[in-house]
């Protein structure tokens, strides 16, 4: 019995990560052709692949802690953030683009600290816990907050020349290059955080309504 309750669990959060997952990348296939690509744009895309597809892919493969603490996502969630901010700051963004060796630095970065957030909330809501929802939507929120401070800027805030791992020929930045990227990230926002944050909280709905049924039927044989 324990076996078959710890199996349902899994597919409780298997289902909607995939969803999540699923979601973002069909879009991303059938949209990507029709986008002109500048060096911001281009790295946005790498990085919503890395933190939003292959991360939680990732992280439903590593094996799940043994039991999950109070506040244990806010470290994780805490640090994807910080380096997802840090990593849009024009210093870095120059350094990143004109290194492939910094490029590919923080971008394994970025994967790591996503992995760890991915499996953290995973981790969470297998044990039921609500606090998944609440790190899925915050962390969402701050990320299209991002998305719309590079859609609403005035002006190219990087000035980038190119991008050193691009796998096509991209040109300098523009504002409307900058604009496209934040697009990019508001709009993942609800294609991964949401759908998964949704999914999951109508998975745990159900699980609760199915425990009252099961309740009430105990207490009338009773």
């Amino acid at each position: 019995m324990r076996h078959l309750q710890r199996s349902d669990a899994t597919q409780n959060v298997t289902g909607p990560v995939l969803a999540g997952v699923a979601v973002l990348a069909l879009v991303g296939v059938a949209s990507v052709p029709f986008l002109d690509l500048g060096p911001l744009s281009l790295q946005m895309l790498q990085h919503l692949t890395v933190m939003n597809i292959a991360a939680p892919v990732l992280a439903l493969g590593v094996p799940p802690a043994q039991a999950m603490r109070r506040g244990s996502l806010l470290a994780p969630a805490t640090l994807q953030l910080i380096v997802l901010w840090a990593w849009h700051m024009p210093t870095l963004q120059q350094l990143a683009a004109g290194s492939a060796l910094a490029q590919l630095g923080f971008m394994a970065m970025l994967a790591g600290s996503a992995v760890w957030f991915w499996h953290a909330v995973i981790g969470a809501a297998r044990t039921g816990g609500w606090q998944a929802l609440g790190a899925l939507l915050l962390t969402g929120k701050l990320a299209c907050l991002l998305g719309a401070l590079l859609i609403f800027a005035p002006r190219d805030l990087y000035g980038l020349p190119g991008l050193a791992l691009a796998l096509c020929i991209t040109g300098p930045s523009s504002l409307d290059d900058q604009q496209l990227a934040g697009l990019l990230m508001v709009t993942a926002c609800p294609l991964s955080y949401l759908v998964v944050g949704v999914a999951l909280a109508a998975r745990m709905l159900t699980r609760l309504d199915g425990a009252r049924s099961r309740s009430d039927v105990s207490a009338r044989a009773s």
